[in-house]
């Protein structure tokens, strides 16, 4: 038995994480799975007649061992992997997707939820008693229980494939962003970066005992270089080596992989009776359907194309006119914009950095949290991390009792995917009367400190970290029953609200002069400065706007389709889905689909367009915020009450109406985005 298989004897119960050895995974995983086997065993062979008691909400809590050992291993595998993690995660998928399918394949287990169903009616269970008796039962339905045993075997063997292919795609893309190095050993080449870019660059160098600079395809080497960089050539050739991670031909390429993805993925939903994987996936969804999840894309496509098209338009003039260029590409894009926003705001990142130290935001993060919602943050060492770079944090309310433990983790690494999330160590639940608090991280890559600097924030960073710092408020301040529908467990296009709300506050001039103050001075960010924020934050918002619906319709194209075996090319096939979107020429060597890990690793598949829904929700939901005072204790107590802490337990609609006293309107976000007055 590892240290994994028994109770932490830590501080809240926290992970053990210094004492792990990785060796510790697979008998842990063997010996968890046994365990939660028999945990179902007992539920689906127990002689009583089943009740909720005995058959829902046992089923709820069981399996608790191996659901955290899940959770520390996964969140290893994304921050802090290894070629043996990996090499453990590919052996390991298959055995939870087997066991998963023990249980919703379990005629006896099946029989006795159903007959719980059967006689919900007679029950007398609360609102979210009935949530969880539906979600179980859909649990089972939607997951192969009424097939015959043939179809069974068919839906366990496409299960086991598909969580093999998606860690070996996300493998593929991380191997791909770590092999790539451009090697830069003449100043000349870095002409236009930033000081602090060039710094890191030169740092980079350093670590891989080499002189010079080093570039990567890490977001704070790559980002940087695609917006300031005057080397025409270097830029094409960077943008060109990030769009196409596995799309080469080699051992690392994707295409296959995608292929069998999209295939496999539209097997499972027909052996289940849906048309699509789309059609599977979005019965769950507030969407409800693939139609109109293309309906609401192409409506807002039709309001942002022409403002897309024309912002187009002017980018490229300014471009001819500044740099000669004649044909506007997509590595003179970033470039481009980022002189052009100068030019109308006389704004860019370089001056607002120094008022964005990675510090500061965090206070300022933590500060509109105990505004709104009387949190306090308190760091702590006595709290086990899994890399150095981590911080840990209790968290209070207002009485001094703990609500959540918080993990943040904010720099690139060579065993850390790139990107931004929230994830969580341990659930909420109440169980035996006692309310288990969550153990909630953030992951991000923001550029490290410098032997000259602090870190220091693009303001883009900024709201990323108060977008994941709102996925954290949604798993902290979650308070129901049972796990499976606390915090974030919620439909996938609700799970963006509370994340993308949150950025709202960055944009106001009142939480701006609480954290925006000059790393050197101390000095407020100036009121021009913020003046500028506001009035830039629409620049190529019809662009932006036209990328998202994009990545959206591109979801759709492989997985509402109903026959993707006939594809038999990834590009040609991306090609199409983007016709309607298209601003730029295509890049023959790129494909996105191929590093696209939100649908073919990650939980968005069928679920992109959810940005852009949620976007809708947090736009009209910030105008009552706005309506009543940003740091309206009604409001947020609203908020909190009816969303935050409500989990699944409710439809999202309700939900939200409860919250609102209406159904969200499109026209707050095209307000906000300027593309109506």
């Amino acid at each position: 038995m590892t240290i994994l298989n028994k109770p932490f004897n830590t501080p809240y119960n926290t992970a053990p994480f210094s004492k792990i050895k990785t060796e510790d995974f697979k008998p842990a995983f063997e010996l968890a799975i046994k365990r939660a086997k028999a945990e179902i065993d007992a539920i689906a062979q127990n002689k009583e007649g089943p009740t909720f008691q005995n058959t829902i909400e046992a089923l709820d809590y069981s399996g608790e061992e191996l659901d955290r050992l899940s959770s520390i291993f996964f969140n290893l595998n994304s921050a802090e992997t290894s070629d043996t993690i990996q090499k453990i995660a590919q052996e390991v998928s298959p055995w939870l997707s087997d066991f998963s399918n023990d249980i919703t394949l379990n005629e006896d287990l099946f029989k006795r939820v159903k007959s719980v169903y059967d006689s919900k009616s007679e029950l007398h269970l609360t609102t979210e008693q009935q949530t969880l008796l539906d979600k179980k039962y859909k649990g089972f339905s939607r997951n192969g229980a009424n097939l015959n045993e043939s179809d069974k075997e068919k839906l366990r063997a496409i299960d086991k494939k598909l969580s093999q292919l998606k860690l070996k795609f996300g493998e593929h893309i991380l191997a791909e962003t770590n092999r790539y190095k451009m090697h830069l050993t003449n100043e000349d080449d870095l002409a236009g970066l930033p000081d602090g870019s060039k710094e890191a660059a030169k740092q980079r160098a350093e670590a891989g005992g080499k002189e010079g600079w080093l570039i990567t395809l890490d977001y704070p080497s790559y980002i940087p270089f695609m917006t300031y960089a005057d080397n025409r050539e270097l830029r094409k050739k960077l943008s060109i080596a990030f769009g196409r991670k596995g799309f080469q031909n080699d051992e690392l390429d994707n295409q296959d992989i995608v292929l069998d993805i999209a295939k496999l993925r539209n097997q499972r939903a027909k052996l289940l009776g849906y048309n699509t994987h789309a059609h599977f996936v979005l019965e769950e969804r507030m969407a409800e359907t693939p139609d109109n999840v293309k309906s609401f894309l192409n409506e807002l496509l039709d309001k942002a194309k022409p403002a897309a098209e024309d912002e187009f338009k002017t980018l490229s003039a300014f471009a001819k006119e500044t740099g000669g260029i004649e044909t506007l590409q997509k590595w003179d894009g970033a470039y481009y914009s980022e002189k052009l926003k100068q030019k109308l705001f006389q704004l860019d990142d370089e001056q607002l950095k120094p008022y964005f130290k990675l510090e500061n935001v965090i206070d300022g993060a933590f500060t509109v949290a105990t505004k709104l919602f009387g949190l306090q943050f308190k760091e702590v060492d006595t709290i086990d991390k899994y890399h150095e770079d981590v911080l840990t944090y209790e968290v209070l309310d207002v009485n001094g009792d703990l609500v959540s433990v918080f993990y943040a983790d904010f720099f690139p690494r060579a065993g850390k995917r790139n990107g931004a999330w929230m994830t969580s160590f341990k659930p909420q639940m109440i169980k035996d009367g006692i309310n288990e608090r969550p153990h909630v991280s953030i992951v991000c890559n923001f550029t490290k400190p410098t032997k000259s600097k602090p870190s220091l924030l693009t303001f883009n960073e900024v709201t990323t970290l108060f977008h994941e710092f709102g996925h954290a408020l949604h798993g902290m301040l979650a308070n129901t029953t049972y796990p499976s529908l606390s915090g974030t467990s919620v439909y996938w296009d609700f799970v963006e609200l509370p994340s993308q709300i949150l950025e709202n506050w960055c944009y106001e001039e009142a939480t701006l002069k609480l954290f925006a103050k000059h790393y050197e001075t101390g000095e407020v960010i100036p009121m021009e400065l913020v003046e500028k924020i506001k009035a830039s934050a629409t620049f190529q918002e019809g662009m932006q706007t036209l990328r998202q619906l994009s990545f959206g319709l591109l979801d759709m194209s492989w997985h509402a389709n109903e026959s993707p075996e006939k594809i038999t090319s990834v590009k040609a096939h991306e090609s199409e889905a983007f016709k309607g979107t298209k601003l730029y020429p295509d890049v023959e060597e790129n494909c996105m689909s191929t590093s696209f890990a939100h649908i073919f690793q990650g939980g968005y598949s069928s679920g992109y367009y959810s940005y852009k829904w949620a976007e809708v929700l947090d736009a009209d939901a910030f105008e009552y915020f706005k309506q009543e005072g940003i740091f309206n204790k009604t409001v947020a107590d609203k908020f909190k009450n009816h969303v935050l802490s409500q989990g699944g337990t409710e439809h999202p609609m309700t939900l939200y109406k409860r919250f609102r006293g209406q159904e969200p309107k499109p026209e707050a976000l095209l307000r906000r985005a300027g593309l109506i007055n």
